[in-house]
């Protein structure tokens, strides 16, 4: 947890997970070098699902509406990747086959994410980009619309761009160890703190919209609440 962080709207803090209701450029200029051992982020991708269109593209398993907000226009600029890289001693940055030469540095190590999206129109798989040494790795969680990998244990969607918290829950399984400190710039659904919370992992977590934060916080005190049942 970065102290005494200037430009929050709100926060909330569990345990060691601390949500930021801000900008997280605000928070990577009040960031130490390498301060965090793992980033893992899924920024906007500049392809527009941000609400408008991904209600209607699969008709046999129709997505829920979400209010269109246009995040979704443009990648982050230059100076994003720049100051996560300096942050962070590892990355994981999802969509970077969008916007690889804002990275730009080669990797042998890519993370496959494949949705069964059937014949929706959808893209089949997502790719997220590493700065691990190690080989490409596929990960397989059915995603697509209201049809989930795990249909008794449904994830309530949130967010239009909103990812399992199972395939997270891979994510640190696989590249993370125990006393890593992670961040994620664009919380979203807040699908990453949930999984964070179940692995054990220190977590801090930006979101810059109101209406998402208010809603992923929600959502994580429910799925945490959950959980502590079992």
């Amino acid at each position: 947890m970065v102290s005494n962080v200037v430009g929050v709207k709100q926060e909330f803090h569990y345990g060691n997970i601390h949500f930021y209701q801000m900008d997280c450029m605000e928070l990577s200029k009040q960031t130490p070098d390498k301060y965090y051992s793992l980033s893992i982020v899924d920024p906007p991708y500049g392809i527009g699902e941000d609400g408008l269109k991904n209600h209607y593209r699969d008709k046999k398993t129709k997505a829920k509406k979400y209010t269109p907000k246009n995040w979704d226009s443009n990648p982050p600029s230059q100076e994003y990747f720049n100051e996560l890289l300096r942050v962070s001693k590892h990355q994981i940055i999802f969509g970077a086959n969008h916007f690889i030469s804002r990275i730009p540095i080669d990797s042998s190590c890519w993370i496959v994410w494949d949705k069964d999206n059937g014949e929706s129109d959808f893209a089949d798989c997502e790719l997220a980009w590493t700065s691990f040494k190690t080989a490409v790795r596929r990960y397989k969680w059915t995603w697509s619309g209201m049809r989930q990998q795990n249909m008794k244990n449904k994830e309530v969607r949130i967010h239009p761009t909103q990812k399992p918290v199972a395939l997270y829950r891979w994510i640190l399984q696989k590249y993370a160890k125990q006393g890593d400190k992670i961040l994620d710039t664009h919380g979203g659904s807040m699908s990453i703190a949930i999984a964070c919370e179940m692995e054990g992992f220190d977590l801090d977590i930006c979101e810059i919209d109101t209406e998402y934060f208010n809603n992923g916080i929600k959502r994580f005190k429910l799925e945490t609440a959950q959980t502590k049942l079992f």
